[in-house]
């Protein structure tokens, strides 16, 4: 009983500081008040402050995180209202998705390397520009750790909503199909959610770029991996 009581109290405390912080996006509207990355960071000092262990938060988190499927399931919506456009841009959109994934690989493990970081360590940060499910998948497979591999898909995410924007406007890239798969390729499911704010063919062409990502990352991360290493 005391356990279901803690889970709900931590369910609805995740829902409520979401609801207050995306009120003040709403209001404010800059990129660094992004709800989930304000919400993320006031449940983490939280967590710290009451000295509450991850474990204990997520028994009510939990609830919450099931829904990130259905979530990811629903940018099918936009993909297929923006299918016609997939078809005429077929080749350019998996093109950038290619070189997406491979700098976003070869970057992460190039600097790691040069700080010397250990070879499971590099592998944690390999795949941080992938979803996280599958970025999971692919660090355990290579020999990293899982939960530091999700920590470095957030920390992509976040830069994504942080500086995405400036960057793309910086580099001149102002088209929505170019906007989608930038937000997409670099930073995933949070970069998608930023694209969608953006436009519906801006967050179609992010939940392109993303989807494709999961697959093309899961298939060259262990080759990018093999190449550093020399197996």
């Amino acid at each position: 009983m005391q356990m279901m009581l803690l889970a709900t109290l931590y369910a609805v405390l995740t829902v409520g500081v979401y609801v207050v912080m995306n009120w003040v996006y709403v209001k404010y509207r800059r990129d660094f008040l992004f709800p989930i990355l304000t919400s993320s960071a006031i449940i983490i000092i939280t967590l710290v402050l009451f000295n509450i262990p991850y474990e204990t938060y997520m028994t009510g988190g939990k609830w919450i995180d099931i829904l990130l499927g259905p979530a990811i399931v629903s940018l099918a919506i936009p993909l297929y209202k923006q299918r016609d456009l997939l078809k005429q841009y077929l080749f350019p959109i998996i093109g950038g998705v290619i070189v997406g994934v491979f700098v976003g690989m070869i970057s992460g493990v190039f600097f790691a390397k040069i700080f010397g970081f250990p070879k499971d360590i590099v592998m944690s940060i390999l795949p941080k520009s992938i979803t996280t499910p599958i970025a999971i998948q692919i660090t355990q497979s290579l020999g990293g750790y899982a939960s530091l591999s999700a920590a470095f898909v957030m920390i992509a995410g976040f830069s994504g909503i942080l500086f995405g924007r400036i960057f793309l406007k910086w580099i001149r890239i102002d088209s929505p199909t170019g906007i989608g798969i930038g937000f997409g390729a670099a930073a995933h499911a949070l970069g998608t959610s930023k694209a969608i704010e953006i436009g519906e063919q801006e967050g179609s062409m992010s939940s392109v770029a993303m989807t494709l990502c999961a697959v093309v990352g899961s298939i060259i991360g262990p080759i990018i991996a093999w190449i550093f290493y020399l197996g």
